[in-house]
């Protein structure tokens, strides 16, 4: 009994060093096994599911990012009107049509829209259809000190006008559509926004490979829209990366310097694996961010 006891410590403990040696950057999330969770954009018709962020159990390790999340909207129903004074954000639509209410505009809505959601404008949806709408959320906090001027002018486009390109350092078997980025870019569709870096859309052919890459100053999360394959989310003990079993509704989240790639299950003659990703830099001191930081000074 005791030599039973010791072997089952002994492996406890190399289980424990072996975690702390691996590369534990990353969350994974499938929406299918979210429980809906109240927002600020809920009502008795539109439901929301926190994938990352808000409302998530582990909100707290994700930085930068206030919200990444599904929204569905019954038919015949309508989201709240909100806006954020703090964050900017974008809507994906996933599947189903609707109504884009942004400021005093109103915008029709089908599958693949995207929309830049500015600092201080107010923004929701609605849903005249006969099917649910569905989209995903997601918004960004601005760092603190930074003045970011509203933009009430509607910004928004449909992934379906973007072309796909082949960018040199991911590889000949995945296209890129270059969805939105900053107000400085040259590339995107959209550049409108202040913290999301990049916002693009990767399609993979059959057995098509997202080569595993870094980021030192940028985090990111991934979306599987479409197909299923294998993830690279960190590496072990070993450095060797680490594959995850991955399909249409997983979500990932990955923290600075995290080995992230991507492997297509696909085989010829089936649909094209899909991925949306949004990627932003690691935080400076954010107005959240700060107030912790305060409030721990005080305390000591």
């Amino acid at each position: 009994m005791k030599t039973r006891c010791s072997t089952v410590a002994l492996l406890m403990s190399i289980a424990v060093a072996n975690a702390l040696a691996a590369e534990p950057a990353f969350l994974r999330r499938s929406v299918a096994d979210i429980a809906e969770q109240s927002t600020d954009l809920s009502t008795a018709t539109a439901h929301y599911k926190p994938i990352f962020g808000t409302g998530d159990p582990n909100a707290q390790n994700v930085k930068g990012v206030l919200r990444f999340g599904e929204l569905t909207v019954a038919p015949g129903g309508n989201s709240k009107i909100v806006s954020d004074k703090e964050a900017e954000g974008v809507f994906f639509i996933l599947a189903g049509s609707g109504t884009l209410h942004y400021g005093q505009e109103k915008a029709s809505l089908k599958p693949n829209d995207f929309v830049y959601l500015s600092v201080g404008v107010e923004h929701g949806v609605s849903n005249q259809s006969q099917e649910p709408l569905r989209l995903l959320v997601m918004t960004f906090e601005i760092p603190e000190g930074v003045e970011v001027p509203a933009t009430p002018k509607l910004m928004m486009a449909s992934a379906d006008d973007v072309r796909l390109q082949v960018l040199p350092s991911h590889g000949p078997t995945t296209q890129f559509k270059l969805l939105m980025g900053t107000t400085q870019s040259k590339r995107d569709k959209l550049a409108v926004a202040q913290q999301i870096n990049s916002f693009f859309l990767m399609d993979f052919a059959p057995g098509g490979t997202n080569i595993p890459h870094r980021h030192a100053k940028e985090e990111e999360i991934y979306y599987v829209l479409r197909g299923h394959g294998d993830m690279v989310a960190g590496s072990d003990a070993a450095k060797k990366e680490m594959r995850h079993p991955t399909k249409q509704g997983d979500a990932f989240y990955f923290t600075r310097n995290t080995l992230i790639g991507f492997y297509s299950g696909a085989k010829k003659g089936e649909d094209h694996a899909q991925i949306l990703a949004v990627r932003w830099p690691v935080p400076s001191p954010t107005r959240s961010g700060a107030a912790a930081s305060k409030s721990e000074t005080g305390k000591k």
